[in-house]
């Protein structure tokens, strides 16, 4: 056996777990199947030349993950771990997943990062590099707010100071903070990131079953991450896209000249029918299936059988990895 790659349940190592006190890590039930293969592995006849581990962002902050160095270091392995989005590859789309390549001694990496967790890949420069772990802390402070933090005074960061003021001509959701509504403006300026149109389907009248229900665009026009086609981001597709709105990914605007500015402002003070037409005009929907594996770097080729249901693509593509990120990943492992 030359090479083993794994990845097991990862929700309660997620960042709103490990913020609240809820991740169970090792004596979690869901870890069992990784716990043994820690077991078995120095009693191994033949250790497996390589390995490749992924799991989600928090992870690296676990006992599991400790367990898990001081394994491969017991059984001679080299091992580098990495922080990775598939935007560093230049693909608009956040999906921060934790990984570990490893081999054995005899063969050890072409560079050196003792004792470091990366968040690009070695052959990436070290100004890009510096610059991604700013935006990274940026982001993840952002993101680990709460939403009734969030939906404090509009005037008062969460830290208590007072908000930065809002570039001109800038819009604000509803629990959206300055900070990270400025990040985003910072990724749709990153040249070095694909616009999402090279990712989309041709519009067709089989879209139309795409795009959100009146009852959703009611309830949750302020939560949603509305991206158009020139956007260079989106938000990471969850397997509850598509069924559930809030925090599962980013819905496309496929009326492009429409402001958004235009339709929130003041809409809070319309009646229900009114507000429903203004939110209309954005024409907002779902990504396909077929767009976000375009995302995940699946080839064209690649496809569903008939059988399955929208809603299982959505689940299956959802609990999926990135392509161009594992592969780069092999690439270096086995290089």
């Amino acid at each position: 056996m030359k090479f083993i790659s794994t990845t097991f349940p990862a929700r309660h190592y997620g960042q709103r777990q490990l913020r609240i006190g809820l991740q169970g890590d090792v004596s979690d039930p869901r870890t069992k199947s990784f716990l043994y293969i820690l077991d078995i592995l120095p009693r191994l006849q033949k250790l497996p030349k390589y390995l490749l581990l992924e799991n989600v962002k928090g992870f690296e902050s676990s006992s599991a993950r400790n367990e898990l160095l001081r394994t491969l270091t017991r059984c001679g392995f080299k091992y580098q771990e990495f922080l990775l989005s598939p935007t560093c590859l230049g693909i608009p789309n956040s999906r921060l997943r934790y990984f570990l390549i490893a081999k054995l001694h005899q063969e050890p990496f072409s560079f050196q990062a003792p004792g470091q967790i990366l968040t690009r890949f070695p052959d990436q420069d070290l100004e890009d590099l510096l610059k991604d772990k700013v935006a990274d802390k940026v982001g993840e402070a952002s993101s680990s707010l709460s939403s009734e933090e969030k939906n404090l005074d509009p005037n008062i960061g969460p830290d208590g100071s007072r908000r930065k003021s809002l570039p001109k001509g800038a819009f604000l959701f509803k629990l959206e903070t300055v900070e990270e509504m400025k990040r985003k403006q910072h990724q749709d300026n990153d040249s070095s990131i694909k616009m999402l149109k090279d990712f989309l389907e041709e519009e067709n009248e089989e879209m139309n079953r795409y795009f959100l229900p009146p009852k959703s665009l009611l309830r949750y026009a302020f939560l949603l991450d509305i991206v158009k086609p020139t956007c260079r981001r989106s938000t990471c597709f969850t397997k509850g896209y598509g069924h559930y709105v809030e925090g599962t990914g980013s819905v496309l605007q496929t009326a492009v000249d429409v402001q958004l500015e235009s339709v929130f402002k003041h809409i809070e003070e319309l009646p229900e029918e009114e507000k429903l037409m203004k939110l209309s005009t954005l024409k907002l929907r779902y990504f396909t299936p077929r767009e976000i594996a375009n995302l995940h770097g699946f080839p064209l080729e690649f496809g569903f059988p008939d059988k399955v249901t929208v809603k299982q693509c959505y689940r299956l593509l959802g609990n999926s990895l990135n392509v161009h990120v594992v592969a780069k990943l092999i690439s270096i492992l086995l290089g």
